[in-house]
């Protein structure tokens, strides 16, 4: 399974899960796995004509720093999700058109001088501030009616959690293989027996303005928490 069809099927299980109101576990006040230090700069947009489009086209972006403190190498395989209070639901796309990110590394190069490529993130993350990486996660422009939005960071954390579904059916297949439009296949999942949850870095933001004003919106933190998603 690739990254973007493993993004895919686990927004489904997460959307599977909140529609059926499962109850989530809460996470250990003292980690009791591996934890990476994440460091970030608030969402903000950038607006860019792009070969193909008729009209310039809204991009929302976070700079990140990553730097791995556990005392032992760990695979970093993030994922991020923005979700807005109109349930909008956006995975973080790791292919975005390189010109966005290009456009981003100018921007912000005297605070940001080695932010690399978010599909070159992931991997082997070796131990110490001297290995530490910088990169940005890219988002599309989301519903303009939203005036808050939560991101969500898996992959910061070893911690997880096994939580049985009460509507789960004996007997019946718990995965359904569908096809995507550009012929790829995925595993849906329509009869769980069990959902893994895995603590998550929840960051709250409020958005001002209206429809008009909203690409020059600035957002406001609302709060920092972990969760299990």
């Amino acid at each position: 399974m690739n990254h973007r069809t493993a993004v895919i099927t686990v927004w489904l299980m997460a959307s599977w899960l909140v529609g059926h109101a499962v109850a989530a576990p809460v996470p250990d006040v003292a980690p009791k796995s591996w934890e990476l230090s994440f460091d970030f700069v608030d969402p903000q947009t950038i607006t860019l004509q792009l070969p193909g489009y008729d009209r310039a086209q809204t991009f929302w972006y976070m700079l990140y720093t990553v730097t791995n403190n556990t005392g032992r190498e760990v695979q970093f395989l993030p994922r991020f999700e923005l979700m807005t209070n109109t349930m909008q639901v956006l995975p973080g796309d790791p292919g975005v058109h390189p010109m966005v990110f290009e456009a981003i590394k100018r921007r912000h190069r005297p605070t940001h001088p080695l932010l690399i490529e978010p599909v070159r993130i992931m991997g082997r993350l070796l131990q110490g501030p001297d290995n530490a990486r910088s990169s940005v996660v890219i988002w599309p422009q989301f519903d303009i009616r939203a005036n808050q939005f939560t991101v969500y960071i898996a992959g910061l954390s070893g911690e997880s959690a096994l939580v049985p579904n009460p509507d789960y059916k004996p007997g019946q297949p718990e995965f359904e293989t569908k096809k995507l439009g550009s012929g790829a296949e995925i595993r849906v999942p329509v009869n769980p027996r069990y959902f893994t949850l895995r603590k998550t870095l929840a960051i709250r933001y409020l958005l001002p303005g209206d429809e008009q004003t909203r690409a020059q919106a600035r957002v406001g933190r609302l709060g920092t928490d972990w969760v299990m998603r």
